[in-house]
């Protein structure tokens, strides 16, 4: 190997070693969103590993995706209200949840003020990220794709909401 390969080959690994980072630039965690938005919920990261599994922990503060398929709220078709699993706020009622064939509960609309958004440059795309007004708590994203009246798809991870049934206390 001589030099000048080794030289540009050095250069173009760390050209591509640092493409996430760059990549990732204004993306908006919900460790970083604390510098910058205030939450009626603030907590330290012990505190929330206290109280969330360790599965919704990765998803609701470290902004982590489940696996497609794999949450029984996918196929929840009661009546009711899906709530933040971190603070319990009250986040989409299951008349707006629809069948989106992604393998994520799927919504056409929040419930009023629940659910806050803001830019996530994250693989190399632009998408909107929403999360908990309440406690910041990431749910997942919002997409153009969805039905009528909104055209709306939040797309939501399911480790991120607890299902309540109408009537239930």
């Amino acid at each position: 190997m001589n030099r000048r390969f080794f030289l540009y080959g050095s250069t173009g690994a760390a050209i591509v070693a640092g493409l996430p980072l760059l990549a990732r630039q204004d993306i908006a965690s919900p460790a970083m969103a604390k510098d910058k938005d205030q939450f009626e919920i603030e907590k330290t990261e012990a505190e929330w590993r206290e109280i969330l599994t360790p599965e919704r922990y990765k998803v609701l503060r470290e902004e982590a995706t489940e696996r497609a398929f794999t949450s029984p709220l996918n196929d929840e078709k009661r009546a009711g209200t899906f709530h933040c699993a971190g603070c319990d706020l009250p986040l989409y009622s299951s008349q707006t949840k629809f069948e989106s064939g992604t393998g994520w509960p799927s919504f056409w609309e929040a419930l009023p003020d629940a659910v806050g958004t803001r830019k996530d440059r994250s693989f190399f795309m632009v998408r909107t990220e929403c999360h908990c007004s309440r406690c910041g708590g990431h749910l997942g994203h919002i997409f153009d794709d969805g039905p009528p009246p909104t055209g709306k798809r939040h797309c939501i991870n399911g480790l991120a909401l607890a299902f309540k049934p109408s009537g239930a206390a």
